[in-house]
């Protein structure tokens, strides 16, 4: 079973004990970042991915949930960050960070009708010195985005705008399945083990991640125990149907369909 996984700081509670228990599983783990791995799935070449969650609204007729695994945040979440150099309404020239789309639909979703007409667009690697000086603006994600403090600057968290206007849980990135790939409950019960070792281990985890990123450890303990959330319950169904709403009504998602898992 072939298994896709993004290893940003906030996948590592799954993906480190995952890699512990995989081949005995009868698993085999691809790294790639969230885009490609939605990517690589739609080609066959993955059987299970966590992909961004606006990529499985647009695939939900071929694409079966997991259950009880997303990354999701409820309020701020500090690596969703549109940075801009002017007010909304002056931004004429936008980067955004070319490994995630769920962030720029909700970008979309947010702010469409703040930005003025003829907004450019243009895919760029995630380096926010690079992107600001190029552009009025930039959507940046993932690690990249955590602790960014600019002056000159003003600074929106999209997770907490879109917690302030909808009170809802947002999910990120979900774990989706191909259609016709059978997936045994035994691969289930392993991602569900991971999720709860991680859990349990978040200190180590996030001693691991200070030494290999050079964050602090009050920044990575913040952000993984209370910013980021890995479960996917009732609260987060109901942020990810209402999701799936609004991109319908914007015209990124064609058809809604209802959750559907394994």
């Amino acid at each position: 079973m072939l298994l896709g996984i993004h290893n940003f700081i906030n996948s590592q509670p799954i993906l480190e004990p995952l890699t512990k228990q995989a081949s005995k599983a009868g698993i085999e783990i691809r790294i790639d970042s969230p885009a490609q791995l939605a990517d690589q799935l739609s080609a066959g070449k993955l059987d299970i991915a966590m992909i961004p969650a606006v990529e499985y609204l647009k695939q939900a007729d071929r694409l079966r949930l997991l259950p009880n695994i997303s990354i999701s945040s409820r309020n701020k979440v500090g690596t969703v960050l549109l940075v801009s150099k002017v007010p909304l309404n002056a931004i004429r020239t936008l980067a955004l960070d070319e490994r995630s789309r769920t962030s720029v639909a909700l970008l979309r979703v947010l702010y469409a009708k703040e930005f003025p007409s003829g907004l450019k667009l243009a895919r760029h690697e995630p380096d926010l010195d690079k992107m600001l000086n190029q552009y009025d603006a930039a959507l940046i994600i993932g690690d990249q985005a955590l602790g960014v403090a600019k002056e000159g600057v003003s600074i929106y968290d999209l997770s907490e705008e879109w917690f302030s206007r909808t009170e809802k849980t947002f999910v990120h990135a979900v774990i989706v399945a191909r259609e016709g790939v059978k997936v045994e409950a035994g691969i289930i019960q392993t991602l569900q083990n991971a999720k709860l070792e991680g859990l349990k281990n978040l200190e180590t985890i996030v001693q691991t991640q200070a030494n290999k990123t050079g964050h602090a450890v009050f920044l990575l303990r913040d952000y993984l125990k209370n910013k980021i959330h890995y479960d996917f319950g009732e609260e987060e169904m109901e942020g990810l149907m209402h999701f799936q709403t609004l991109c319908h009504q914007v015209g990124l998602v064609s058809q809604r369909f209802p959750l559907r898992f394994v």
